[in-house]
């Protein structure tokens, strides 16, 4: 009896050695990948070639072509198992020369405002003048007569809130405006829906962004309006609430286009059929470098597969990096990605996306299954000396968005948000306002995420 005592003894103490040693392995390793990016990420040369020799990238763009191409190159240099591109149908809209915007003052002088048309938005086919009646909510809209509607611009004043300590909360209460403005302006017989750009700054910068029509409402021009042009617009309206709006703008829309996303993989050792994947978009607004939003993002992903790279052995699950086309405006790639995932009956444990502009990182967002959850939260301890160990509910990953029935869990890298929204979907968005080494902590970020994952499954 004490024999078989001894034995047990003897196998418990060597399986918790042995526990301990893996954990200790897992720690080193992710010490290994912070020193390896830290030391020796090429993040720095990656973002000028994106925003400084590419430039902005708007879906169906020579620009846009011309980052698949770099991002493949890429890639290919760093010898995954495969690099291949996915073909994607996706919309082309283009802004066409810049917009101009007038209010009339009492001395019939004319008064510039600042705007920018939304992405999407129909052009005005000239000038468009038109009365102004401001709204701060959609109950004020509701209980405005049609007659009081009809024949004006409707101009969205709701700021954003400041008393969100997340600015990225206060935008996603905010961002209705920018996205159904139109469409309810319309039912009420409205000419054109002028927005107050979607930030806390006070400037003269209008912020763009996507915006969407519905079928059988009218399609009426959309525009930005820069904070403080929509604040002097604001007082003007009170002082001659008969003033005139003028705006010209010349956007279009043209045929699809056949683009791609450019994805990479690295084979598991242990469970090829089991996929992770980490990922970022391509695309960006056809103003500023598309630095923040989200040429970090895709320099994240580049850096997160070279540093798998640098490991002596294979992960044991599958890791695919992939670039999604046309995340502003419609999501076509990540909806294209989602669809082949679902035709191949493959199994994914977690989709991972960085678009939360690339500053310091402070953890994860998480939608998914309660048990995979609560796994990643357990991970996520290991990340919490390094200050990346926060997991938060409710992921913010638009391109994953089509993964949530295939994928255990989505989650999005977790950024500090409060320059975000200073330069967001601006001319601002531009290389200058990135901290290198907050942009190579988040790829590790995602790295040590997804190498956990792989280690220990969900």
């Amino acid at each position: 009896m004490k024999y078989w005592i001894c034995v047990a003894a003897v196998f418990l103490l060597f399986r918790n050695l042995s526990a301990q040693t893996t954990h200790e392995d897992k720690k080193a390793t992710i010490a290994h990948f912070f020193n390896e990016s830290l030391t020796n990420a090429p993040i720095p040369a990656h973002l000028h070639d994106l925003t400084k020799q590419i430039g902005h990238r708007i879906s169906g763009s020579p620009q846009a072509e011309a980052a698949v191409h770099w991002i493949k190159m890429q890639l290919e240099a760093l010898r995954p198992d495969s690099v291949y591109l996915q073909a994607v149908n996706i919309p082309v809209w283009k802004r066409g020369p810049k917009e101009k915007a007038f209010i009339q003052t009492a001395g019939h002088s004319l008064q510039q405002m600042q705007v920018l048309a939304l992405g999407g938005s129909v052009a005005t086919k000239g000038t468009l003048r038109a009365e102004v009646v401001e709204v701060k909510s959609w109950a004020e809209l509701s209980a405005l007569p049609a007659d009081k509607v009809k024949g004006k611009f409707v101009f969205y004043n709701r700021a954003m809130d400041p008393t969100k300590i997340d600015p990225f909360e206060a935008y996603l209460e905010a961002v209705d405006q920018r996205s159904i403005g139109a469409i309810e302006a319309a039912k009420k017989g409205a000419v054109g829906a002028l927005v107050r750009s979607l930030t806390l700054a006070k400037d003269d910068y209008p912020h763009t962004g996507a915006m969407q029509y519905a079928n059988g409402i009218s399609k009426i021009p959309a525009a930005a309006l820069g904070t403080r042009s929509a604040d002097l617009l604001s007082q003007k309206l009170k002082d001659r609430p008969a003033l005139r709006f003028s705006l010209e703008m010349h956007c279009s829309t043209l045929p699809e286009i056949v683009s791609n996303n450019v994805i990479a993989e690295i084979t598991g050792a242990e469970f090829p059929d089991e996929f992770i994947t980490i990922g970022a978009h391509i695309d960006s607004w056809d103003v500023g470098e598309g630095a923040s939003d989200d040429a970090t993002g895709i320099v994240q992903t580049i850096e997160a597969l070279r540093l798998f790279k640098t490991l002596a052995s294979k992960p044991k699950r599958s890791i695919r990096f992939i670039f999604y086309m046309n995340e502003e405006s419609g999501a076509h790639g990540g909806s294209k990605y989602a669809s082949a995932a679902r035709e191949n009956e493959e199994k994914h444990l977690a989709s991972i996306e960085s678009d939360a502009g690339g500053f310091q990182p402070v953890g994860f967002r998480i939608d998914g299954d309660p048990q995979a959850v609560d796994q990643i939260t357990a991970y996520s301890s290991l990340l919490s000396q390094y200050g990346m160990g926060r997991i938060l509910p409710k992921h913010r990953g638009v391109d994953i968005v089509a993964m949530k029935d295939l994928s255990r869990v989505l989650l999005s890298l977790d950024c500090e948000s409060h320059r975000l929204f200073d330069i967001h979907h601006s001319e601002l968005d531009t290389l200058d306002k990135l901290n290198y080494r907050e942009v190579t902590l988040g790829a590790v970020a995602m790295t040590v995420m997804a190498f956990l994952i792989s280690e220990y499954g969900l």
